[in-house]
């Protein structure tokens, strides 16, 4: 069974969690600066890290794509 789907949309409200964002602008800053296709791709590694090591995962590949959010 393919749980890849409902893994992003956790990883998606983890993360808008953490920045303290709503979920909608979570989505569209991490499609905006590459993170949803990062977790399109690399879900296989992913989804085998804990929380905290796909959020900062997810910040540093935004980040590597122009994007301003910064790890806390």
């Amino acid at each position: 069974m393919d749980f890849k789907p409902e893994y992003m949309i956790f990883i998606i409200r983890k993360f808008a969690e953490h920045y303290s964002m709503p979920v909608k602008q979570a989505y569209n800053y991490l499609k905006q600066y590459a993170g949803i296709a990062f977790l399109d791709d690399c879900y296989e590694a992913e989804h085998q890290q804990s929380v905290a090591t796909a959020i900062e995962d997810l910040t540093t590949v935004c980040k590597n794509h122009g994007g301003w959010l910064r790890y806390a």
